[in-house]
Order: C-alpha cells, then sequence, then structure tokens
C-alpha cells in the first residue's frame, strides 16, 4: 500500500482539509487550519506531498521525524500545522486499514466518554444582550453541558481603568449566578494581559471559583506565566500556541501552570499530542486539548482523549461537532460525547461538503487590529 495522492480543500471559514488517497483506495483525512495564514500552510502541505507520495502511509512515526527533522530549519506554525494534517490523515488511514479506532492502535481507551466544554458567556449587559446569552444558555443545557468558557474580549492594554475590569468581573459573576454551583466556567484571556493586570483580575475572580484561566498572559516568556500562578489561587492554563513537546518542556520543568491546552491541529497531530500528555502527567498536569476549528480536528483530539490518563476535558466549538462536513454530528450528552467506535478518526466524511474550495481568502484571527486610543497594535 502506497500513498497515491493528497488533496487539500477549504469548505468552511475556519476549517481547510487535508485528504490522503492511497492506491487500493483508503482515504484519511486531516485538518490543517491556521488562522491568519491559510496560504502559507497549504503552499507547506504541497511541499510535504512531494516526500509522502509513493511512500507507505502506516509508517507514521518514520514519516512524522523525517518531516520534523530533515531540513535545516525545524518546527514553526506553518509546519506544524502542515505535519498535525497530515498525520492526523495517516492515522485515519492506519485505523482503517486495521479496522479499528485509532485510539485502540494507541493502547486501547482509559475512559467510555469524552467530557467537553461549550463556548458562552455574556459579553453585553443590555436587555437584549442578556435575552441572547440566556437562550443560549438555555440551548446548551439541553445537551447538559457541566462546564463553559468565556472571556472579556476586546482589546487590554496594559491596564485599565476600573470601570473597564469592573464591568468584566460583574459579567462573570452574573455568569456563575446563571448556571449555579454546580457547574464549572473557565475564562480565556487570549494572551492580553500584562502579569500585573491579570492577577488583578483573577484576584477579583476568585471568589466565584473558576475551574481555570487559560492564557494569562502571551505565550512566549514562560516565566511571566509562572508569576501569575503563583500568586493565583486556582489553576492557569495555557498551550494552544506551544508547538511540540520542546516547547511544553519549560512549561512543565517549571510547574508554571496546572493544566496544558495542546491544539491536535498545531502541536504535530496525534502522534505529538500523545507524547506531550504523556509528558504532562509526570508532572501531574491535566490536558485539555485546543479545539477552536472544525470536526476533523475534534475527532483527532478524541483519539488522544480516549487514551491517556491526565485528560481532564476537551474544548469543542459548535462548528467542530459536525458543521455539515460529516454524515453524522459529534452527539453531546450530558456533557460528554461517547467515544467514536468507527476505524481510523471514526467518522464519515460528507464528500459532496468536504471536497470544496471556497476560493477565497478570509481574515481569521488575523487582519489589522489596533488601539483606537493611538493607532498602535494591539494583540488579536
Amino acid at each position: 500500500m502506497k500513498i497515491a495522492r493528497i488533496d487539500q480543500f477549504f469548505p468552511r471559514p475556519r476549517t481547510r482539509l487535508v485528504k490522503i488517497t492511497t492506491d487500493n483506495g483508503l482515504v484519511g483525512w486531516g485538518e490543517t487550519t491556521l488562522e491568519g495564514k491559510p496560504r502559507s500552510v497549504h503552499a507547506a502541505v504541497e511541499e510535504l506531498a512531494d516526500y509522502l507520495i509513493g511512500k507507505d502511509p502506516l509508517r507514521i512515526e518514520h514519516h512524522w521525524q523525517h518531516i520534523y527533522r530533515s531540513a535545516f530549519f525545524r518546527g514553526g506554525n506553518v509546519l506544524m500545522t502542515a505535519l498535525s494534517g497530515l498525520d492526523q490523515a495517516l492515522w485515519d488511514i492506519a485505523g482503517k486499514f486495521y479496522n479499528a479506532p485509532a485510539y485502540a492502535l494507541m493502547g486501547g481507551a482509559v475512559r467510555d466518554r469524552i467530557r467537553v466544554y461549550a463556548h458562552w458567556g455574556i459579553r453585553d449587559t443590555t436587555d437584549e444582550g442578556l435575552a441572547a446569552s440566556k437562550a443560549r444558555l438555555e440551548k446548551l443545557q439541553k445537551s447538559g453541558y457541566t462546564a463553559y468558557k468565556g472571556g472579556p474580549g476586546g482589546k487590554w492594554r496594559a491596564h485599565e481603568p476600573p470601570a473597564v475590569i469592573d464591568e468584566f468581573v460583574q459579567r462573570a459573576y452574573l455568569m456563575r449566578e446563571w448556571v449555579g454551583p454546580d457547574v464549572e466556567l473557565c475564562f480565556d484571556f487570549h494572551g492580553k494581559m500584562t502579569p500585573g493586570l491579570a492577577i488583578e483580575i483573577c484576584h477579583e475572580l476568585k471568589g466565584m471559583r473558576p475551574m481555570f484561566v487559560e492564557e494569562p498572559v502571551p505565550q512566549e516568556n514562560v516565566d511571566a506565566l509562572k508569576q501569575v500562578s503563583d500568586h493565583v489561587p486556582f489553576p492557569i492554563a495555557t498551550g494552544e500556541r506551544l508547538l511540540t513537546r520542546w516547547a511544553f518542556r519549560e512549561v512543565f520543568e517549571k510547574q508554571a501552570v496546572s493544566y496544558i491546552q495542546p491544539d491536535g491541529s498545531h502541536v504535530g497531530g496525534i502522534s505529538e499530542l500523545k507524547r506531550v500528555a504523556n509528558m504532562a502527567e509526570v508532572y501531574y498536569m491535566h490536558i485539555m486539548p485546543h479545539c477552536a476549528i472544525g470536526p476533523v480536528a475534534l475527532a483527532a483530539c478524541m483519539q488522544v482523549d480516549a487514551v491517556v490518563p491526565n485528560f481532564l476535558v476537551q474544548e469543542q466549538v459548535d462548528r467542530s461537532l459536525g458543521d455539515g462536513l460529516l454524515e453524522e454530528e459529534w452527539p453531546v450528552v450530558n456533557g460528554h460525547i461517547e467515544l467514536p467506535t468507527k476505524p481510523g478518526l471514526g467518522f464519515e466524511i460528507n464528500p459532496a461538503e468536504a471536497e470544496q474550495d471556497r476560493g477565497e481568502y478570509v481574515e481569521e484571527l488575523g487582519g489589522e487590529f489596533f488601539y483606537d486610543q493611538d493607532g498602535s497594535v494591539a494583540d488579536w
């Protein structure tokens, strides 16, 4: 069995797919979405296809090592996203070849279902805004979610006046009032804060007992991240923009956070996501894989969620449950998704929907982003 062709598709905003086809007709799917740099990843996959076509698709680790190590420059978000999607597709093929879920090839499941959290928050405290937030919460409650993630949103400077901070804190406590004490709430700061501002806001939130605060500061400086963790009485999380186990090493060694959030479509695919999770176990850190893109990416994350003991909860967004790209959407029942049982990544693709190309560039977590006050560059 050899790899015969590799195709790429752009069927939805924030969803780019890669399809590997073998000479005996097996097909594997992966997700190569990289917000802000879609054309770059497309070109990277084309370059890597020159190596992969004609090779045995079952030599997954060999191909991973070659793609990562054979060039003079290693890593980076473009290469690792391309590698991640290709790795996912190879695991999909392997599972189909052996007629087993991918997680069965990694030692078998350690749980029967995957806990997930939904995105929900209160951003607008007008009567109309509150009604919309309440309606969304009621819809999500039908699926029995036990955890939700929101965030302050918008542009944050090195420090903001009390009115800005208080407005977010009040919305957070209103969320707690609405969901009650049995539901966990999480907040994503998107790496927008300085350590001092992040610590101040976290102390304002501590009375409502957050499950975690995600990316309180940018990801480049682990010591700044540890500074926040050392001054906050609840868990801090990070990891969606860290690529490979080497980027996580310092986070682990400095015990800089309680939870890590590697992204299965950026960190290095299923292969590397599992390795990072296994490293985290040694430091008593749990994983909460990041997934804010499409359903193929979610499927890949769940294969690892199934086999690692230090899994806590899986991120998912509405589009990642299916978005018309799967023949059957992932059903959420009592806040969980049952383990996939189909071979490979566990889904059947809808080819008429998935094999599309929107033929347009959409600014996704990119574009021009400036502070209104002085025109200087703001973090997304």
